[in-house]
């Protein structure tokens, strides 16, 4: 579960990054709701990445 707990925000940051890869391949990138989106799964991919990183190791 700590495992799965520590890679969360890598795999919240690399969902949105697959999501604008996608976006990108398939030329849908004037949809403001999917790019969105996908920006605000990495930036609460980083924001959960280092507070469960900070709390595992204190």
């Amino acid at each position: 579960m700590k495992g799965l707990l520590k890679n969360l925000g890598l795999l919240l940051i690399l969902a949105g990054a697959i999501t604008l890869l996608i976006c990108s391949i398939t030329g849908n990138v004037n949809n403001n709701t999917i790019l969105g989106g996908s920006a605000v799964l990495v930036v609460l991919g980083l924001v959960s990445y280092i507070i469960i990183n900070k709390r595992i190791t204190d």
